[in-house]
């Protein structure tokens, strides 16, 4: 499965969107500071996400 999903910083309300084929290591990536965009604030939830069987399909939507 390809992902796309949407974290809120719990620190200033800022919105994150990414896409993963692992969203659950994807995301402790963004907590643990991991990741380039989201290192600057640790401390996010995930608000939303979608399920897509296609890559292509996943990565169309995360653009959109």
């Amino acid at each position: 499965m390809h992902y796309v999903y949407i974290l809120r910083s719990l620190d200033n309300d800022t919105l994150y969107f990414g896409y993963t084929s692992n969203l659950k290591s994807r995301f402790n990536e963004h907590r643990n500071g991991k990741s380039k965009y989201t290192k600057s604030t640790r401390n996010w939830e995930i608000v939303y996400y979608e399920a897509y069987k296609s890559e292509i399909d996943a990565r169309t939507r995360e653009k959109s």
